[in-house]
C-alpha cells in the first residue's frame, strides 16, 4: 500500500461553465490544499474536508459562501462525508455557518448519528462552536431574481396572483443548462484509505425544506472498500438512482475507469444531467459527467490535471 498512488481529485459542479478559468483558479487552491496535507501524512478524510472547506469559501461555487436560495430568499445547505471503513456524518438544511462540511464532520465524529437536518443542524453546529455567518452573496441574490422573474412552479402553484399563468419554469428545473457549482473531493491517502466529500448550497429557487443529494449517503457521497465517489447534478435524479453507490458497486468488479464510463453511459440514456469524481481502492481515479461541462480537477503522484486541458470525457 506504501507505493499506491496518493492523490486528490475535486469537482466544482456539472452543468454549463462560462468563466472556466476562474473555476479552474478555485479548484487549483482546493487541490493544492489537500494534496499539501497527503504529502504531509494527513489522512483521506483530513485532505478531503480541507479541500471542501476552501471551495466552501469561494464564492464563486454555489456551497458555503455563494450557497444558492430558496424561493423565500432562505439558505439551506447540505453535505456530507464519508470514509472507506463505512463512517458517515451529515448535514441537511443547514443555515448560518460558513462551512456545512466542518459540521458534517462533527456530526460523524462527534455523534451517534448519520445525519442531522435543518434546526437540529444549526443548533448543532452553535453547540460545537461555530459561530454565526451570513453566505448570502449578490450572486445568490441576482440568481434568485431571475428564477422569480421566470416564475418557480413550485412557487407559482401556491402563488397564483403572484406569477401569471403560462410562463416557462425556473432554472432550477433545467439543471442540465446551468451550472450548478456543489463542490466534492476524493481522496487517498499513503495508507491506501479513501474518503469522500461533497457540498452544497441547492438549486435556486427551490421550496423550502428539499435536501439535495450531497447530504444523502450512498446518493452525492459514497464510500466502502471498492472506492469512493463524490457526485454534482441534479439531486433528485442521483437520488433516485444512488449514484454514488451505484459506482462504487461497480468498482468491485471493475476498474473505476470502466465503472464510471458504465453510469455515465446509462444516466446519459436516462437524460440524468449529472457529474462524478472518485478513486478505486486500487488507487484508480475517474471523472465523468452528462451535462455540457463539469468543474474538476486531481493531483496524483504530483501529476496535476485540471479540465481546462482537454475536452471533457468520462474516464
Amino acid at each position: 500500500m506504501m507505493n499506491a498512488p496518493l492523490g486528490i481529485i475535486c469537482h466544482g459542479g456539472a452543468g454549463t461553465i462560462d468563466d472556466k478559468a476562474a473555476y479552474a483558479a478555485g479548484l487549483t487552491e482546493a487541490i493544492d490544499e489537500g494534496y499539501r496535507l497527503l504529502r504531509q501524512s494527513a489522512n483521506a478524510m483530513e485532505a478531503v474536508v480541507a479541500a471542501v472547506r476552501i471551495m466552501e469559501d469561494n464564492p464563486l461555487f454555489n456551497a458555503g459562501t455563494g450557497s444558492d436560495l430558496t424561493i423565500e430568499g432562505l439558505i439551506e445547505m447540505d453535505a456530507s462525508i464519508m470514509t472507506q471503513d463505512g463512517r458517515f456524518g451529515g448535514v441537511a438544511g443547514i443555515w448560518g455557518v460558513k462551512n456545512p462540511i466542518l459540521v458534517a464532520e462533527k456530526v460523524m465524529t462527534d455523534t451517534d448519528h448519520l445525519l442531522l437536518s435543518g434546526f437540529g443542524a444549526t443548533e448543532f453546529a452553535r453547540r460545537m462552536g461555530f459561530e454565526e455567518y451570513n453566505v448570502i452573496t449578490e450572486r445568490a441574490l441576482t440568481r434568485l431574481q431571475r428564477v422569480t422573474d421566470h416564475g418557480s412552479k413550485y412557487f407559482h402553484k401556491q402563488n397564483q396572483q403572484r406569477f401569471p399563468s403560462g410562463l416557462p419554469p425556473a432554472s432550477a428545473d433545467t439543471t442540465s443548462e446551468t451550472h450548478t457549482g456543489t463542490v466534492g473531493a476524493v481522496a487517498r491517502d499513503k495508507h491506501g484509505s479513501i474518503a469522500a466529500a461533497t457540498s452544497s448550497g441547492g438549486i435556486v429557487g427551490r421550496m423550502r425544506g428539499r435536501v439535495g443529494d450531497a447530504a444523502i449517503l450512498g446518493a452525492g457521497t459514497f464510500a466502502g472498500l471498492s472506492g469512493a465517489v463524490s457526485c454534482t447534478g441534479h439531486g433528485e435524479e442521483i437520488m433516485r438512482r444512488s449514484l454514488a453507490r451505484d459506482i462504487v458497486g461497480r468498482m468491485e468488479t471493475v476498474p473505476a475507469s470502466t465503472a464510471m464510463v458504465l453510469v455515465v453511459a446509462e444516466a446519459r440514456q436516462r437524460k440524468v444531467a449529472f457529474g462524478a469524481i472518485g478513486f478505486d481502492a486500487r488507487g484508480g481515479i475517474c471523472y465523468g459527467h452528462t451535462t455540457p461541462d463539469m468543474a474538476y480537477g486531481y493531483k496524483v503522484n504530483e501529476r496535476v490535471f485540471l479540465f481546462t486541458e482537454e475536452k471533457q470525457k468520462p474516464r
